[in-house]
């Protein structure tokens, strides 16, 4: 049995932090790598030893092969765990991590070579008597030989890239008058996406449930399956929503399905965990698709209702110790369900968003509540890596509780300065369907109205709660100004302010009946009832959460104010009530747009007042320590033409 104490994890974000957390909790040493722009990751932050790959983009980094292992060498790391994605079923790599001397956490060269494939692979499943979708996975790739396969299989067909995934390469065909433009289309996407062009053909099942069997196989000829997990709910042919076990699979059903992966992964001479991919038909008939070699992103679902530790056992498994359990010890306790957090514009087609974490809280922990995530409040998500800020799960006794429990999760959790996914997420786990368990990989294309709805006008209540809040949570000061409450003679107490959020503004007008702020809870009244809505500052900005989104609420821009209210002569108003604390332009001075003229300090906060465009400053009605009010000119500025 190898000696092993010190690990190197080949990834960066969530995963990353994951099995180091399980490394230390074994007593072992952990290793992070990072690229240039990711040396104050958490990754980086929480590892015993970092390694600076240098670089910004994957290629130039977490990619590099000789780099990797020259950082393990260097940190003496005796092992490499590859996470997922990457270079996580990279054959390559594997054969480079043992020439070198080094143990790979994860699963034999020849086994990811053998699923490399879409084709070899089917190939291989169809000699181990692992069921398959009807098709053609053949070499000849003339529309000839797909018109007579098609037709021997029957429509709607699917044709999908042999070396692809992630949805590219990939056409449903309802007609054989449609088959050569989808052939040819899908063979051209093939070969830009992967550089390669070829193809296979798969009855295209109707509403089909995505189940798949986690199996562990160690280097003494045992493999388990860890019970299924269903991973239905998607978007772009990518996982959203992954809860195990599958619901309404009977016991019989998951024995059949776990057998046949079991038996997949031994054609292969697997070891470690792995995960066999099978459609699951209406009618209860499973199909294999694909197996990753590698542990997957919601493997956290399996760890709840089994109680293992699965990067534990990748682990120890490599370095040569028998799997601890037979099949029948096998535990299947409870439900859990696994959302995954995205920086992502859903009202986008699910853009990835980048910029900075403002605000990041997580979930409170307690008993049956999980966050793994690769961020911290204050880090910058940038443009370089996948957009997965973490994952969110929930276990409970049943599929109900475990549902209500990560809907109140998704409730707790609160991020601020870029998009996210939150609502949506919050959205699917809330609606009668999936509460029902009626899943399918159609589910977010048949309910995305409710899911994805368009934006509409903010709702004058919101714009009360949010001037209050915004009001209230002002750092306080010395002046006027600084006095939250308003003031003017004879009437009650009032105060106004310009508000901006989600490029819609309001002119909010705040008086004692506003509501209240208690700490970080904006308190809300109708009708007797009272409910609290979290409210953030930070910054400039004050983060409402608002029907389950959180929205960004900031003074109305300055400089689109500004600009509207230009007057003929080209005057610059001020866009509030405020003080001059600086005055950056003289008579006669000869500016650029976009110049900095003059800076207004409103609600302890400055703003500052630009040239809209070129020009010369013609006059400045304004001087440093000056209280002026909003709408007074400040300067004018003459512009060519």
């Amino acid at each position: 049995m190898s000696t092993l104490t010190t690990v190197l994890v080949a990834n960066r974000g969530e995963i990353a932090c994951r099995v180091m957390r399980t490394a230390k909790a074994m007593g072992l040493t952990t290793v992070a790598v990072h690229s240039a722009i990711d040396r104050d990751a958490r990754h980086s932050r929480e590892a015993d030893i970092r390694v600076d790959l240098g670089g910004s983009k994957a290629t130039d980094s977490y990619l590099q092969i000789d780099k990797l292992i020259a950082a393990a060498h260097a940190s003496g790391a005796q092992a490499i765990h590859p996470g997922y994605g990457f270079l996580s079923e990279n054959a390559g790599f594997a054969r480079a991590i043992e020439a070198a001397g080094l143990i790979f956490l994860g699963p034999p060269a020849s086994a990811i070579d053998a699923m490399g494939s879409k084709s070899a692979a089917k190939a291989l499943m169809e000699t181990a008597g692992v069921p398959l979708v009807p098709g053609y996975h053949g070499e000849a790739q003339d529309l000839e030989t797909f018109r007579a396969a098609c037709g021997r299989i029957g429509y709607p067909v699917l044709l999908k890239a042999t070396a692809g995934g992630g949805g590219k390469g990939m056409k449903v065909v309802e007609d054989v008058s449609q088959l050569a433009e989808a052939l040819a289309s899908a063979q051209r996407e093939a070969l830009s996406s992967f550089g390669n062009g070829q193809m296979l053909v798969e009855k295209y099942l109707l509403k089909p449930r995505h189940v798949e069997i986690q199996v562990f196989a160690d280097q003494h000829g045992h493999c388990l399956y860890l019970n299924e997990r269903d991973c239905s709910i998607q978007r772009r042919h990518q996982k959203v929503v992954e809860e195990a076990p599958a619901p309404g699979l009977s016991v019989e059903q998951r024995k059949a399905m776990g057998e046949a992966a079991v038996r997949a992964a031994q054609a292969i001479g697997y070891v470690g965990a792995g995960t066999v991919e099978f459609l699951l038909d209406a009618r209860g008939e499973f199909f294999f698709m694909e197996m990753n070699t590698r542990l997957q992103v919601e493997h956290p679902v399996t760890e709840a209702i089994t109680g293992l530790d699965l990067v534990a056992w990748q682990i120890r498994v490599a370095q040569g110790e028998a799997l601890p359990i037979t099949q029948d010890q096998v535990p299947l306790i409870g439900h859990a369900i696994e959302v995954r957090l995205y920086a992502e514009d859903p009202a986008n087609d699910f853009l990835p968003a980048t910029g900075h974490l403002a605000l990041y809280r997580e979930s409170d922990p307690g008993p049956g509540r999980r966050v793994d995530s690769g961020v911290e409040q204050g880090d910058d998500v940038s443009p370089f890596y996948d957009p997965m800020l973490g994952k969110l799960i929930a276990w409970g006794e049943d599929r109900e509780q475990a549902r209500l429990r990560l809907l109140g999760m998704l409730d707790e959790f609160a991020v601020g300065g870029l998009k996210t996914n939150l609502g949506f997420l919050r959205r699917i786990i809330g609606h009668p369907a999936f509460a029902a368990a009626e899943l399918d990989t159609g589910f977010i294309p048949r309910y995305q109205e409710e899911l994805l709805p368009e934006p509409g006008a903010l709702s004058d209540a919101f714009w009360q709660a949010a001037g209050s809040a915004f009001m209230q949570s002002l750092p306080m000061g010395d002046g006027p100004w600084a006095n939250n409450q308003g003031f003017r003679a004879g009437l009650p107490a009032e105060v106004s302010l310009h508000l901006s959020c989600n490029g819609q503004d309001r002119l909010v007008t705040l008086s004692g009946h506003a509501p209240q702020l208690c700490g970080e809870q904006s308190l809300i009244e109708h009708q007797g009832v009272r409910r609290a809505h979290l409210a953030v500052r930070s910054a400039s900005s004050l983060y409402l959460r608002w029907d389950g989104e959180m929205h960004a609420v900031s003074l109305f821009d300055p400089i689109a104010a500004v600009e509207a209210g230009q007057s003929h002569q080209g005057g610059l108003t001020a866009p509030m009530n405020g003080s001059i604390v600086r005055v950056l332009v003289e008579v006669g001075q000869t500016v650029e747009a976009g110049t900095q003229l003059v800076v207004l300090e409103a609600m302890k906060m400055e703003h500052s007042i630009r040239a809209p465009q070129a020009g010369v400053v013609k006059a400045l009605f304004c001087q440093e320590g000056e209280m002026v009010a909003e709408g007074s000119a400040l300067v004018e500025l003459e512009t060519a033409g």
